[in-house]
């Protein structure tokens, strides 16, 4: 036999190749993930990708277990939160009908408003104030006046606040300048 393959043999090994690329590529097709028209949606997290499935909305935690990728379906939450918002809609329903089936108030109890006056103090006797003392309109002298503050006092809180939020952004720039040199 000659080193050259012959055309048969040649041919033979082309129409091979062939059908195991055809008969393999519809598994590879199938192995790799549906990313592409954005069924998919990957997320990374540690020791792994969280991938959500946009048609089904489910959620699963992918890893690599060492002989390849797994992924597993977390517990749905939503379906817990929502039973329980049934029950507590059900059990509110039923809590209102037996407050209506309930006898209205006894005929001794009043559904007016009480008076914002304390009925057992004795009336104080009204006091006109002194020419020097600020009038109210209550007559009540345990009020406590706050004056206005002096441009002296706010220029002291201004200089203090100003004072602050240098040392504030001092301080940021301290802390990024340590981060930037560890990184």
């Amino acid at each position: 036999m000659s080193a050259a393959m012959s055309p048969v043999r040649l041919f033979r090994v082309v129409m091979m190749t062939a059908i195991l690329t055809a008969l393999a590529a519809p598994a590879m097709a199938q192995a790799t993930p549906d990313t592409e028209n954005g069924r998919y949606t990957l997320a990374p997290m540690n020791g792994g990708f969280v991938r959500l499935d946009t048609r089904t909305g489910v959620i699963s935690h992918c890893t690599d277990k060492g002989h390849g990728w797994a992924c597993y379906a977390l517990p749905d939450e939503r379906t817990a939160f929502d039973t329980e918002i049934g029950r507590l809609q059900s059990e509110n329903e039923k809590l209102r009908t037996q407050l209506a089936a309930r006898e209205p108030a006894s005929a001794d109890k009043t559904q007016e408003a009480l008076p914002k006056a304390d009925s057992l103090k004795p009336d104080e006797p009204k006091v006109t104030p002194k020419a020097g003392e600020p009038k109210t309109a209550d007559g009540n002298h345990n009020r406590i006046e706050i004056p206005l503050p002096s441009d002296q006092d706010m220029d002291r809180m201004m200089s203090f606040v100003e004072r602050a939020w240098r040392r504030l952004i001092d301080m940021a720039a301290r802390v990024q300048r340590d981060v930037s040199g560890k990184i």
